[in-house]
């Protein structure tokens, strides 16, 4: 009997399914699939952030001065 279906019969129902990043917490269940959903929306605010960010530099360093609503010292 081979290793796979030594642990398909130890582990029955719970066999193929992903286990729980901290098992002792139940009310936080961070599973692979959630951990990869964070990372994505994370680096989606990330990038939305430095594109603001960049975007309110060119506004107050280009824009701003050429309408004459401020100075550039």
């Amino acid at each position: 009997m081979g290793e796979a279906k030594r642990r398909k019969e130890q582990l029955g129902e719970k066999y193929g399914q992903e286990k729980s990043k901290f098992p002792g917490l139940p009310g936080l269940s961070f599973d692979k699939a959630k951990s990869e959903k964070f990372v994505q929306w994370t680096t989606r605010g990330a990038w939305i952030g430095i594109f603001v960010l960049a975007g309110a530099w060119i506004v107050i360093r280009f824009i701003g001065p050429s309408f004459g609503w401020w100075e550039v010292q």
